[in-house]
């Protein structure tokens, strides 16, 4: 059992404070997610030169509606692997959580209530994980895989084959789409209310990092976990929180799949907990912790999720070699990341 415990914070020194354009100003800890805005841009680009029809208003919108529950994801996954962690079961919980909250919506359940359920589901995965690695000094990786076997296992005893939600379920109403720009022909604007979830989650989770005590904190464990302890600060508190929000955010991008496919089955979400962290690496986290940006995360899901666009696009690429491209990406920016902290260490 650990037996640090959280000290009185009154008197507690605080974290210097950073400003806003000070973080945002080019130096080592921005430098992975430059880079990932850089090839982002550069995709774009090569796509439009390329494949063309890729700046216009109907990709945007069908990049952000395919990928909604991505970008939840990696912003649940940025809160832990910012303080050092990771969490592999939220692949799981969207299993799980989609096939209780299908099998609810079926039986007359309120969609609501099923909808709370479904978050309250990822809530629950979050604070067995938190305990685990906070109060029985079990490894990150090894509790949260615990987690994640735990979750398929629960998903498979519900159900082996996919259960379907009702066309005319409330929850399917979340994928509604809006046209916000009435372009010419097929090019309009559009969205969903999963995308404004989506980005109003990511809008929370900038303000929460950067204007709040718990983000400082985040920030501080993953940068020394001794030394935040040490200036007082909420360190077991803190490290639980992370987890409950990783978990939090998967119900919730369970609830934002479910409404679009309408569908769950126990090896719904399977690799999307690597794509997920794949994500935040790519948008710059460093997988040490204690630098990083949501942002860079939100970042770093279209990265991929435009990937797939311009393979479909090619025609010529066979779909299994997006997991090797993927790969490749992610091998470029954790070369880069140790080179970062390599630096780091020599400042």
């Amino acid at each position: 059992m650990n037996t640090l415990t959280d000290r009185p914070t009154p008197d507690a020194p605080v974290l210097p404070r950073r400003s806003l354009l000070s973080r945002l100003t080019p130096n080592l800890e921005t430098l992975p997610t430059l880079a990932a805005v850089v090839i982002f841009i550069g995709m774009v680009v090569y796509g439009e030169i390329a494949y063309g029809r890729i700046v216009q208003a109907s990709t945007i919108s069908n990049l952000l509606i395919n990928n909604a529950y991505l970008i939840i994801l990696a912003v649940g996954l940025t809160f832990v692997i910012l303080t050092g962690g990771v969490d592999l079961s939220v692949g799981a919980i969207i299993a799980i959580s989609s096939l209780i909250g299908v099998m609810l919506a079926n039986s007359g359940w309120n969609p609501i209530a099923v909808m709370v359920i479904m978050i309250l589901i990822g809530s629950a995965f979050g604070v067995f994980s938190g305990v685990l690695v906070q109060y029985f000094n079990v490894q990150p990786f090894i509790a949260t895989l615990a987690m994640m076997f735990l979750g398929r296992g629960l998903a498979s005893m519900l159900s082996t084959t996919p259960e379907r939600l009702a066309d005319d379920s409330p929850i399917r109403s979340l994928s509604t789409e809006w046209k916000v720009i009435d372009g010419p022909k097929i090019n309009d604007l559009i969205t969903t209310p999963n995308v404004l979830i989506a980005l109003l989650v990511v809008a929370a989770a900038f303000v929460v990092l950067h204007k709040t005590r718990l983000g400082r904190t985040v920030y501080a464990i993953g940068g020394s976990e001794q030394s935040a302890l040490l200036m007082g600060l909420p360190v077991v508190r803190t490290k639980l929180m992370v987890y409950v929000i990783s978990g939090t955010l998967a119900g919730l991008a369970a609830v934002v799949y479910t409404s679009k496919l309408g569908i769950a089955q126990n090896i719904t979400g399977v690799g999307w907990e690597l794509d997920a962290i794949a994500a935040v690496i790519i948008g710059g986290t460093l997988l040490t912790g204690g630098a990083g940006f949501v942002l860079g995360s939100v970042v770093g899901a279209l990265v991929l999720g435009l990937m797939n666009v311009l393979i479909t696009r090619d025609g010529s690429i066979p779909p299994e070699a997006t997991t090797i491209i993927t790969g490749g990406i992610l091998l470029v920016f954790v070369l880069l990341q140790r080179l970062v902290v390599s630096r780091k260490r020599k400042t």
